[in-house]
C-alpha cells in the first residue's frame, strides 16, 4: 500500500541520502532541479515515450531540436550545431571522440584496431587539469590511456598553447596521428578556462577534431558579461554543456552539439530492417547519433526549465551565484589562518586552513580533518582537490535557492570545525 512504501522511503531511505538540491551542497557543481524541470521529469515519465526514431515520438524529436536551438541562441552560438540530448558529459564526451576518430579515416568502425600494420597509434591532447571522462573516453574506445597527452598549463591553470604546439610536433615526429583535442571551459578542480581559439588554430594545422568541455560553464554564457566564455567555440566541432548542472534542470541531462553531424553518425548508426521506416530519409532519427536505442524524453523538462526563467530569469541566478562566489572569496582573504589557492572566476572557491610553520602533509591533514567535520554535521557538504600537490577544500555555488544566507552558514561551519580541531590539538 501507498502508505507503507512512502513510510519507509521516510524512514528508511531519506536517512541515507546525500541531499544535493539543498541549498548549502557545496561539494560538486549543483545540479538543482527546480519547479519547473521537476514538472517536465513527472510528465516525461508519465508519458514513458522512446524517442529512438521520429515516427515511434515526432514530439520528442522535435521538441528535442527546438529545445537544443534556444539554448545555443541563449548562449551566443553561430548557426550551423546540431545538438542532442545525452545522460551526462561523460557520454557526451565519449560520443564526441568516437566522431573523431571515424573521421581520422581509419574505417576503425568495420576493420577495428587490433592488429593493423597500417594503423599509427592515435593521439589525443587535454589540460593537465581536464575531467576524467576524457580519459574514460580514450579507454573505452580503445585507444588506450597512454595515447591522452596531459599538456602542461600556466600560472592560470589554464593549457599553454606552446605546450599543445610541442607536444603533438613531438607525437608526429614519432610516427603518432593526432585525431583530437579537447579544451575546458571551467575545468573541474577550478574552473580555468583554456585559450579556445589558440587552440582551435593549433588543431586546425593538424586536422585535429576540437571538442570543447563546457559541462560547467557553457550555460552561463547565457550572462551577457559571461558570453566571453564561449570566445572561440564555433571553431570547434563539437560542444558539451550540462543543464543539469548551472541551468537547474534535473538529473540526466547533458548536451552535445556538433558542427560534423554526418562523423557521429558514421560513426554509430545501424539500420536493421525492424528500424526501417518511411521516413527516415527525411526527419532526423537521434537513435543514430549514439549508442542508445531507448531514449529518455529529457528534453521536456529542459523546455520548461528555459520557458519558466526565461534568458534573464537564469542569468541575474548565475550572476547571483558569481557574487555569491566572489564574497566567500573574501571572507576567506581578509580571515587570518586561511588562504585562496586559486583563482576565482566563476562560481568555484578554492582555499585552504594554513597554519604558521606546518608543512604540506600537515596542511593536508588538517584541511581533510575540516572538511570531514564540517560534512559530518550536515549542514553543509563540501569535497577537495590537489593543486600542485597542495591540499584544497572546494566550495562550489550553483543551485538555485543558494542565498548569502548559505555561504555565511558555511563559513561559520569551517571556522568553527578549525578552532575545535585546533583547540584538541
Amino acid at each position: 500500500p501507498l502508505e507503507a512504501m512512502l513510510r519507509d522511503f521516510h524512514g528508511t531511505i531519506m536517512p541515507g541520502i546525500t541531499h544535493w538540491n539543498h541549498p548549502a551542497f557545496f561539494a560538486y557543481f549543483a545540479n538543482s532541479g527546480a519547479y519547473p524541470g521537476i514538472l517536465g521529469e513527472l510528465l516525461a515519465a508519465g508519458l514513458n515515450a522512446n524517442g529512438m526514431l521520429w515516427v515511434t515520438s515526432p514530439a520528442v524529436t522535435e521538441l528535442e531540436q527546438v529545445t537544443l536551438d534556444w539554448l545555443r541562441q541563449l548562449m551566443g552560438l553561430g548557426e550551423g550545431w546540431f545538438g542532442e540530448i545525452t545522460d551526462t558529459a561523460s557520454v557526451s564526451t565519449f560520443y564526441a571522440l568516437a566522431a573523431a576518430r571515424e573521421r581520422a579515416g581509419f574505417d576503425v568502425r568495420t576493420r577495428g584496431m587490433a592488429a593493423r600494420a597500417d594503423l599509427p597509434r592515435l593521439r589525443v591532447y587535454c589540460s593537465e587539469h581536464a575531467h576524467s571522462s576524457i580519459d574514460k573516453a580514450v579507454i573505452a574506445l580503445g585507444l588506450g590511456h597512454e595515447n591522452l597527452v596531459k599538456v602542461r598549463t600556466d600560472e592560470q591553470y589554464r593549457l599553454r598553447p606552446d605546450a599543445l604546439t610541442a607536444a603533438i610536433a613531438a607525437d608526429v615526429a614519432a610516427g603518432f596521428k593526432p585525431i583530437a583535442v579537447v579544451p575546458c571551459v571551467g575545468t573541474t578542480s577550478i574552473t580555468s578556462i583554456d585559450p579556445v581559439p589558440e587552440v582551435v588554430r593549433i588543431a586546425r594545422e593538424h586536422g585535429c577534431w576540437v571538442h570543447v568541455d563546457a559541462a560547467y560553464a557553457g550555460v552561463a554564457a547565457i550572462v551577457p558579461e559571461l558570453r566571453y566564455l564561449l570566445d572561440g567555440v564555433d571553431g570547434a566541432d563539437s560542444l558539451v554543456v550540462n543543464p543539469h548542472k548551472w541551468l537547474f534542470t534535473p538529473m540526466d541531462c547533458s548536451v552535445l552539439y556538433t558542427r560534423d553531424p554526418q562523423s557521429l553518425k558514421q560513426a554509430f548508426a545501424l539500420l536493421p530492417e525492424y528500424l526501417v521506416t518511411r521516413t527516415q530519409d527525411e526527419t532526423v532519427n537521434l537513435m543514430d547519433y549514439g549508442i542508445q536505442l531507448g531514449r529518455r524524453f529529457r528534453s521536456l523538462k529542459l523546455w520548461m526549465v528555459l520557458r519558466a526563467f526565461g534568458r534573464e530569469g537564469i542569468a541575474e541566478r548565475i550572476r547571483h551565484h558569481c557574487e555569491l562566489a566572489r564574497e566567500f572569496a573574501g571572507m576567506v582573504h581578509f580571515e587570518g589562518g586561511w588562504e585562496l589557492t586559486a583563482p576565482v572566476t566563476l562560481s568555484l572557491v578554492c582555499f585552504r586552513r594554513v597554519q604558521p610553520g606546518a608543512d604540506e602533509t600537515a596542511i593536508a591533514a588538517h584541511n581533510a580533518a575540516i572538511m570531514e567535520r564540517v560534512n559530518a554535521r550536515g549542514q553543509v557538504y563540501l569535497s577537495h582537490t590537489k593543486l600542485e600537490g597542495r591540499y584544497t577544500l572546494r566550495l562550489a555555488i550553483g543551485n538555485i535557492r543558494t542565498d548569502r544566507e548559505h555561504i555565511e552558514l558555511a563559513w561559520r561551519e569551517l571556522r568553527e570545525a578549525a578552532a575545535l580541531l585546533e583547540r584538541v590539538a
